[in-house]
């Protein structure tokens, strides 16, 4: 069988799919296909006809494989695997990338703990119990321009130890160790 159609079945696959080496991936499939059929047990009356129609299921399939890497943003058959790899999941997931979020995290609270007491608890009422500022100041017996205060210096602190975790140089301070002044556009 495989002598009598295969040139016949390879051109009628260079037809449908355009790419010699494709076509020929795709009856060489459908030959294996049709050949463990028949070794199950299963005896087609026209071996030609199985042979073409799972051929044609074939080349569906792989226009229907194309349409999903389209859609997916991923090249074709001359993908190079750097590429590939980089498309099949999100980099977060990866090992290495979850170790330095698991690192970051534990400089994260590292540097939460070593706020002072006070600072602290504004920050922890304020992130996690989602308590406004005027429910912490009336909690902790202050002001709310010291909770104000208490905040912006946790943040300070939280964003200092994001840039040495991730290997950045400090953020640009202003004269007296103050962050510059922010600039608003006249149209913000």
């Amino acid at each position: 069988m495989l002598t009598r159609y295969y040139r016949e079945l390879l051109n009628f696959l260079t037809g449908k799919v355009a790419d010699r080496a494709t076509a020929a991936d795709l009856a060489q499939e459908s030959y294996a296909r049709v050949l463990a059929a028949e070794s199950g047990g299963s005896k087609a009356a026209d071996p030609r006809a199985l042979l073409y129609q799972t051929a044609r299921n074939l080349v569906v399939d792989h226009y229907r494989h194309q349409g999903v890497r389209a859609s997916v943003g991923m090249a074709g058959g001359d993908a190079q695997p750097a590429e590939v790899d980089a498309q099949l999941g999100p980099a977060g997931l990866e090992p290495e990338a979850a170790l330095a979020s698991k690192q970051g995290v534990a400089a994260l609270v590292a540097a939460i703990g070593a706020l002072p007491p006070r600072c602290r608890e504004a920050f922890l009422l304020h992130r996690f119990e989602g308590l406004s500022y005027a429910q912490i100041a009336a909690q902790m017996g202050i002001s709310v321009k010291m909770v104000e205060q208490h905040l912006k210096n946790a943040l300070d602190a939280c964003e200092r130890s994001r840039r040495a975790h991730e290997g950045m140089p400090p953020a640009p301070t202003g004269p007296g160790g103050k962050k510059p002044p922010r600039t608003r556009s006249r149209h913000g």
